[in-house]
């Protein structure tokens, strides 16, 4: 019975992101005919949130007076406890629905997953037209899927690919794909899943694998995807050599950058809106970029970082922030002041 919810709960979700725009077009025009005047529409609930929250007002930057920043408490995410799994979601996500968090940007799925029990997971199961990737905080994350194109870890018929703290996992899931992701140690494994919308329909199932040096994320934020660097046009070619807008980052179809960094107590890092780097144009949507702020759960609550030098926007873990009419080019500022130091990741949309 608890696999048969797990299953129903993934292709609730799946349907709901791959159909979201188609639904909440319906959705439009069904209410523009019976909601009384002045009641908030579905598609701007995001925009009203930021202009009409009253924390809002006093959060404009110092450095950047014409963005806003609104926190996201990780208390106010939606959550659900299996027993075997502990996960928080960010944007409404299976069972948890929250109209005013359905998307920012291309952005659909953030979930943190701080507590994936020993020898569970999630069994085999479909995906469609999503951008989707795993970012391993700790623990081992097993993972298996149709495309039969893997690396030497498994045995004949078995192949799999075994992540580690460091590693990112990325599955674009186009005309269809499925996969399996389970924890097959003897430990808990922690890890974020994340979702993006694709540019386009339709794509060709592809699968990416990567780690990144934890040395060089103490060092500044280190870019982790960037958009496929032949666009939305590319052929069938430039889809298979997957060359990246930002070398050393995993190609995504979608106008996002996404990067992380561990920033020590006391010390400051710099986040560029757009990824850009020595000047050079990394995304296409240069104006209104939307930029949310994650600070992972992995120091048992005594990580804290400072946004762009405010006191009111203070993250504890599992705090977020949602950043927005900023563009490309901006300079946002992060100052670690907890007691450890502080994990943070970016993801930055059009």
């Amino acid at each position: 019975m608890k696999l048969f919810l797990l299953l129903s709960s993934l292709l609730i979700a799946t349907i709901s992101i791959t159909y979201s725009d188609l639904l909440l077009e319906l959705y439009r025009s069904h209410i523009s005919k019976t909601s009384p005047a002045g009641h908030p529409q579905p598609t701007n609930s995001f925009e009203n949130l930021m202009n009409t929250a009253p924390a809002l007002k006093s959060t404009m930057s110092k450095s950047l007076t014409h963005g806003k920043i609104l926190a996201r408490r990780s208390a106010a995410r939606g959550h659900a406890n299996h027993g075997w799994l502990d996960s928080h979601h960010t944007f409404s996500f299976a069972s948890y629905h929250d109209p005013k968090f359905e998307r920012f940007g291309s952005l659909r799925v953030l979930n943190d997953e701080p507590n994936v029990a020993a020898h569970n997971g999630f069994p085999t199961h479909p995906h469609r037209d999503a951008e989707i990737f795993s970012y391993i905080l700790s623990g081992e994350l097993t993972h298996r899927d149709s495309t039969i194109q893997k690396g030497k870890e498994g045995k004949e018929g078995d192949d799999f690919y075994r992540m580690k703290r460091g590693d990112v996992q990325f599955t674009t899931g186009g005309t269809g794909i499925a996969h399996s992701e389970n924890n097959e140690s003897d430990k808990p494994v922690h890890f974020l899943q994340i979702w993006a919308l694709p540019w386009s329909r339709g794509l060709t199932p592809r699968y990416h694998t990567k780690t990144f040096d934890e040395a060089k994320k103490r060092e500044a934020f280190v870019p982790i995807l960037s958009p496929l660097a032949a666009g939305k046009g590319a052929s069938a070619e430039e889809e298979a050599a997957a060359v990246p807008a930002l070398p050393g980052t995993i190609p995504i179809h979608a106008d996002f950058v996404m990067a992380a960094g561990i920033i020590g107590v006391g010390k400051k890092f710099e986040w560029t809106v757009g990824g850009e780097s020595d000047a050079k144009a990394v995304v296409k949507s240069r104006t209104d970029r939307k930029v949310y702020i994650h600070v992972p759960m992995t120091n048992e609550g005594k990580s804290k970082i400072r946004l762009d030098g405010r006191e009111d926007s203070v993250l504890a873990e599992g705090d977020g922030a949602f950043v927005t009419g900023v563009q490309a080019g901006d300079v946002l500022a992060f100052e670690s002041i907890g007691e450890v130091e502080a994990e943070v990741i970016v993801l930055d949309s059009d």
